[in-house]
């Protein structure tokens, strides 16, 4: 069974002076369970909005969504689910530890484990030491790692975060991505909204690009960039010193190395240059090629 599993998505609204603006164009996209996907886009390409309708925010114009078998219009579909909204916002007279309290409460859970995890999850964040301050309080980070404490509590077995790393300074984005890499080796289903390239290459098996609504490629990261790869930067030795970095073409290569085969010069070095997802990414929506892999 499929973690996620979206067909033919579709959502029209009515924008300003009665436009209709089409959010979702006919989204099709399954994710299976225990894989990290990355959702990329532009603002404005409908990653908040398809998000919105798996969390029963906001209703489809047309198709259908179900996380793990069950229709997303059916509320028990979120009981084995985390959020984390884009913008997060609390009640924010409490302090986290009575506002995670009121969480566990929400998801059923007995009170033991109710502190036992918040204690986990306040530690995991750093927020330990803020725990007993009220949230209005909170920096604009805090109050993000405060969202992915509320998501983790209950131990889910998916997680849709929309942009998780948002407002994180690079501490706070390099423990996010320290979680996230946990809940893969614990078997856990991630999908999440960003428009940062770098953390999709660093974390994700796969990465869904999308543009004014349309679906415009899904690939795994690891072709991406080994299909990307260009050339080779080599580094080449002559006498136990460093002579020169010479690039040469992928097709090149294999020749290249038999030349040299012949000659007092040793490889030091060789490094691929490729192109990395910020420049697929950008391939793509100047193409406006579409391509799926699943």
């Amino acid at each position: 069974m499929n973690a996620l599993e979206i067909t033919g998505l579709c959502k029209t609204y009515r924008g300003k002076r009665q436009k209709i603006v089409k959010a979702l164009s006919s989204l099709d996209l399954t994710i299976a369970p225990g894989e990290i996907f990355g959702f990329l886009g532009p603002n404005g390409a409908g990653k908040s909005t398809t998000i919105k309708i798996l969390m029963g925010l906001i209703q489809p114009t047309g198709g259908t969504a179900k996380i793990f078998g069950t229709p997303v219009i059916n509320s028990a579909s979120r009981q084995r689910l985390g959020y984390l909204p884009e913008n997060p916002s609390f009640l924010d007279f409490m302090t986290a530890r009575e506002y995670l309290a009121f969480v566990g409460r929400a998801f059923s859970m007995h009170k033991s484990d109710v502190k036992k995890e918040t204690d986990r999850v306040l530690e995991l964040l750093a927020l330990e030491g803020a725990a007993n301050r009220a949230i209005r309080h909170y920096s604009k980070g805090m109050i993000q790692r405060l969202g992915l404490a509320q998501v983790l509590l209950h131990d889910p077995d998916i997680y849709i975060l929309d942009e998780p790393m948002s407002g994180l300074d690079p501490i706070g984005r390099a423990l996010v991505k320290d979680i996230l890499r946990d809940l893969k080796s614990r078997g856990k289903t991630v999908f999440f909204s960003t428009h940062i390239t770098s953390d999709v290459e660093i974390i994700c098996d796969r990465v869904g690009i999308i543009v004014n609504g349309n679906l415009m490629a899904v690939d795994h990261v690891q072709s991406i960039l080994q299909s990307g790869i260009e050339g080779y930067v080599i580094q080449l030795v002559r006498d136990k010193m460093v002579t020169e970095e010479v690039f040469v073409e992928k097709e090149r290569l294999k020749s290249f190395i038999s030349d040299l085969s012949a000659s007092d010069v040793e490889i030091e070095r060789i490094e691929p240059k490729r192109k990395d997802i910020e420049k697929f990414f950008l391939d793509i929506v100047a193409k406006g090629e579409y391509v799926a892999v699943e």
